[in-house]
């Protein structure tokens, strides 16, 4: 079993940044991806970013060069460093972990463990 504990969403003007953090305890293998997907309502939940526990990552074609995914093997915690934000990123955020992946992925069913959110707002 794996938890995740999800931190530092909120409200931020268009343009602004957001840092997210999302805290993974119990159960880690050695080989693992890690991702933020959102969410707004009626829609699907969408990948943003995943890292794996070899350190490649990948992103969403909408969010690259504006969001920047990384981890702390450490602590076992993941960040999402969010600049340039716009009104269409405003979402609530998940962290979820995939155990045992190969490559990065942001398939959302590839991910068996997921955090309880924490919500984006973007004001224009």
């Amino acid at each position: 079993q794996v938890q995740l504990v999800e931190s530092g969403g909120g409200s931020v003007q268009a343009g602004g940044s957001l840092r997210l953090s999302c805290t993974a305890s119990g159960y880690t293998p050695s080989s693992y991806c890690m991702a933020w997907f959102r969410q707004t309502p009626g829609k699907r939940r969408e990948g943003v970013a995943a890292v794996h526990s070899d350190g490649r990552t990948i992103y969403a074609d909408s969010v690259k060069g504006r969001f920047t995914i990384s981890k702390d093997n450490a602590k076992t915690t993941l960040y999402l460093q969010m600049n340039s934000l716009k009104p269409e990123d405003a979402a609530m955020y998940y962290c979820a972990f995939a155990p045992w992946v190969l490559a990065p992925i942001l398939a959302e069913s590839g991910y068996t463990y997921w955090g309880q959110g924490t919500q984006v707002t973007v004001s224009s």
